[in-house]
């Protein structure tokens, strides 16, 4: 644990361990006994009290440990035939309080785990896979207790360990984090098999990034089957062209120095410059980075702009800081970034986290690093860009995707109940354009639960939604206001009855019992406004049960069109009025919309498949980018 003042606390409680976690692999049965390395010094009794060399105050010796200090003192005493003896003995001793560490502590203190190194059974640090005494709790101080010590050693920097393990530990959210295993679907062909094989085996722990490719292999597998030349392409797109990790130190505005981690990673630039969002979020790491860029990617290759895919972010967390905080992160952020931005290079747009104000800081700074006032990173500001809807595209295309889905159906949504996942950007302009179409949208969520309605949103409860988001209150007080109204903590809003569900949230917020309880409550639409929100278990549920699931890279196809818009020219200098903004968004996602169902007709998949839409729409948007990889040879 840190204390305030940024040294190293000596005593942790076994609570504060558990939650410091990275990766478990805990190795059994390596032998009766584990060489540790005990090097010099180690006899010395005092060393438990030893001030750690980072400035950690030192800790005051246990009763067990004054118990054990007048033994030994007791032992210098006796005469040189016990003094002999007692030392012969003292490697057994050593031995043994180390057995005693790995078969007690193995399963508490999760930050170490056991593995060989050169022949030998060493204990490593889970974070930066070191080992040694640095790495350890100190064997002779008092070894039953629940107080932990990390020994401090001059050749390794200990602060940035427990940096790290602290970072862990924020973003667990007070949860004790387990490792899932990977969920890995069958697949009919051994060809499609072997690219899950060749992903799973080169990055094991990126359990994100492993399911989106899974599901874009699985839609590829009759495609895969017809031409097998589609193997080496794939094989070559699942492997980013550019992954840049960076620091990025900021200071709050107390003056102290705080550093995350950032992350871009340009998937692809094959049909052309990459676009991509930046997600602002304690949990963000390489893994998800990976998987929004490869997501994005295929939504750039079905958008009517041919273009490449990009994704990153960071985990910094903007809640909670001040304005000044904020812009203090954006600009370290976009200090080492900058370099890998421009209209022809990568463009970035907003996500998760990351709104108009982190935005506006943003480009500031590629502005005044880069010189030059050229191109836009998302709009969110009419007198800096020119597309006047450009927050709202997203969510208005998720919408018209739903009325194109309806009308091959002979349907209306006019009179429809929606239930609707998150309380950003996406989920509110979907609310919006809900009530405008007719439709009765009847919840929203947050990460402690979900507000219902019974009598549908309206646009003066829209802005009263709004209003609490902008004043930092929970939804909790809507039905302080609205006496038909309730608020349900720690669930979801998926056991409410419903037509359409609209996941505006973040990837995998529905799993299979969830995916039971939308087949229950009558759902027979899903469209997935964020990226990846059903598990693998909940696509197979919904599948079975002839849910039409309209994916991501397909219905949230609108930021890209409203991205691509406020780069030409013609809208820079000119202000595009509503109608016309969103008459030519629904064009677009019209084109995507029937694009996906030809190819998904090519391949044997009726339009009436509640696979139509999700299969359909990875085969056109990989088509495209390998017909271009192809024509450009191996580069």
């Amino acid at each position: 644990m840190l204390l305030p003042g940024g040294g190293l606390g000596m005593n942790s409680t076994m609570d504060d361990m558990n939650l410091i976690q990275a990766q478990r692999h805990l190795v059994r049965d390596l032998g009766e006994e584990i060489d540790l390395e005990i090097g010099p010094g180690d006899d010395d009794p005092s060393f438990a009290n030893t001030p750690s060399l980072i400035g950690g105050p030192p800790r005051e010796p246990s009763a067990e440990e004054q118990d054990e200090n007048k033994q030994m003192a007791m032992v210098s005493q006796l005469p040189n035939d016990d003094q002999d003896t007692s030392k012969a003995q003292t490697p057994k001793r050593k031995k043994k309080v180390v057995k005693r560490w790995r078969e007690e502590w193995a399963d508490t203190y999760k930050w170490a785990y056991v593995d060989v190194k050169e022949g030998t059974a060493r204990i490593f640090c889970s974070v930066c896979k070191e080992y040694g005494r640095k790495h350890r709790r100190n064997p002779y101080g008092n070894e039953g207790s629940r107080n932990m010590q990390m020994s401090a050693l001059e050749e390794h920097n200990n602060s940035l360990l427990h940096k790290e393990a602290l970072r862990l530990q924020m973003a667990s959210k007070d949860k004790i984090v387990v490792d899932k295993p990977i969920y890995v679907k069958a697949l009919m062909s051994k060809t499609a098999g072997s690219i899950i094989e060749a992903a799973l085996k080169r990055d094991p722990h990126e359990a994100e990034f492993i399911q989106s490719v899974q599901e874009a292999v699985h839609a590829l597998e009759r495609v895969i089957a017809k031409n097998s030349h589609y193997v080496s392409i794939m094989e070559r797109l699942l492997e980013p062209e550019r992954m840049i990790v960076f620091r990025v130190p900021w200071v709050d505005d107390r003056g102290e120095t705080h550093v995350n981690r950032g992350f871009r990673v340009q998937f692809s630039q094959a049909l052309g410059p990459c676009r991509g969002g930046i997600r602002f979020h304690p949990t963000m790491t390489l893994s998800i980075a990976k998987f929004l860029g490869f997501e994005q990617t295929l939504k750039n290759a079905l958008s009517p702009y041919k273009l490449g895919g990009a994704a990153g972010g960071s985990d910094f967390d903007p809640k909670g800081k001040s304005d000044n905080e904020i812009m203090r992160f954006c600009q370290s952020f976009m200090n080492e970034i900058y370099r890998y931005f421009g209209p022809d290079k990568d463009l970035p747009s907003e996500e998760m986290g990351v709104g108009i104000r982190e935005m506006g800081y943003l480009f500031g700074q590629y502005r005044r690093l880069a010189g030059h006032f050229q191109g836009s990173f998302t709009g969110p500001r009419i007198f800096w860009s020119g597309s006047s809807l450009r927050t709202e595209a997203t969510a208005y295309g998720l919408v018209f995707f739903s009325q194109l889905i309806l009308a091959e159906m002979n349907k209306d949504i006019k009179g429809l109940r929606c239930v609707v996942s998150g309380f950003g950007k996406i989920a509110m302009h979907v609310l919006e354009k809900l009530v405008a179409v007719g439709a009765l949208p009847i919840t929203v969520s947050d990460s402690k639960g979900y507000l219902v309605d019974e009598d549908g949103f309206d646009y003066m409860k829209i802005s009263f939604l709004r209003d609490l988001k902008a004043q930092q209150r929970s939804l909790r007080d809507y039905s302080k206001t609205y006496a038909r109204s309730k608020y349900y903590d720690e669930a979801k809003p998926w056991n409410e009855r419903c037509d359409v569900a609209f996941p505006c949230g973040s990837q995998n917020e529905i799993d299979q019992a969830d995916a039971i309880n939308l087949v229950n409550s009558g759902c027979r639409i899903l469209v997935e406004g964020s990226n990846m929100p059903c598990t693998p278990e909940a696509v197979d549920v919904l599948k079975k049960a002839n849910v039409l699931i309209a994916p991501a890279m397909a219905a949230g196809s609108g930021g890209v069109v409203a991205g691509e818009i406020e780069l030409n020219h013609e809208c820079n200098v000119m202000h595009w009025s509503p109608e016309d903004f969103e008459s030519k968004l629904q064009e677009a996602m019209k084109q995507t919309f029937h694009r996906a169902l030809k190819a998904a007709n090519d391949f044997g998949y009726q339009k009436e498949s509640p696979e139509a839409l999700l299969h359909g729409s990875v085969i056109s948007a990989f088509l495209a980018i390998a017909q271009a990889v192809t024509d450009q040879g191996c580069v």
